[in-house]
């Protein structure tokens, strides 16, 4: 990386990560599904005549029921987690897609997610003895592949081009930045591809803006210590991904302790 890490949070999250184990918080879905919000409660005023459903891009809350979303993160920052994940897994322009919500919405959706997040921390910051907490800017893989086709009579045929990947990655990087992040976080990576374009965007938006922020990576293995689409096993990944400093890679939850332990110590 062309940038050295210097601000105070970073330094103050290397130094406590070289003392102690660092916990993160959990999933956002599970906990989004047990409020029990309808389709209509779930777009607010603001989206009621969009014409896709949007119950399923659970990002949006960071707008329509920011109050909601930041009781989540402050009820993990109670049950112990270090670091919590802002709500932005799908938002990105290709991660929106879906949903064909407009592409200006990409920088107020994951500042919002942000605040969200920053003030559950400065909730919990109020309470007696707290350690610091750090704000991670989740970046999901999308719905689309780049490194494998997804029609079967046509190998040749991708639904997006690496170019178009990386600067769907880099509005919302940049976003996550300008906001506030402590740490990014691409998490839940299947297709390895996808994340390279991931990080070359993470380090144009580095250098484009004269700062870095600490990068991990989360990545999806299969039973049989796969990943899902680029079929690479642990030791392919790591040195697929390897030319990059992060500040840590991982497996997710896809697997379970049992199941995901001997790929965790590979």
């Amino acid at each position: 990386m062309s940038l050295v890490q210097s601000n105070s949070v970073t330094d103050l999250l290397h130094d406590r990560l070289a003392r102690e184990i660092l916990v993160l918080d959990g999933a956002m879905g599970t906990m989004v599904q047990s409020l029990n919000l309808d389709e209509r409660t779930i777009r607010g005023d603001r989206f009621a005549s969009h014409h896709k459903d949007l119950k399923n891009f659970v990002d949006i809350l960071s707008l329509t029921h920011p109050d909601a979303l930041t009781e989540i993160h402050y009820q993990y920052l109670l049950a112990g987690a270090d670091i919590i994940e802002t709500n932005t897994f799908g938002a990105s322009p290709i991660g929106m897609e879906d949903f064909e919500l407009p592409r200006e919405l990409v920088r107020e959706i994951n500042f919002a997610a942000v605040q969200c997040a920053r003030n559950a921390i400065e909730r919990v910051s109020r309470l007696s003895d707290q350690p610091q907490r750090f704000l991670a800017g989740s970046i999901g893989p999308t719905t689309k592949q780049t490194a494998i086709s997804t029609k079967v009579d046509d190998p040749a045929f991708r639904e997006v081009t690496f170019d178009e990947m990386q600067q769907s990655y880099y509005e919302q990087v940049a976003a996550l930045v300008d906001a506030g992040g402590d740490v990014l976080l691409p998490e839940t990576v299947i297709d390895t591809l996808n994340l390279k374009a991931c990080l070359f965007a993470i380090q144009r938006c580095f250098d484009d803006a004269g700062r870095s922020v600490p990068v991990m990576v989360s990545a999806t293995f299969d039973r049989s210590g796969t990943t899902f689409v680029s079929g690479q096993n642990v030791e392919a990944f790591w040195n697929a991904v390897s030319h990059f400093p992060m500040l840590s890679v991982g497996i997710n939850c896809a697997l379970g302790p049992a199941l995901m332990r001997p790929y965790v110590e590979e």
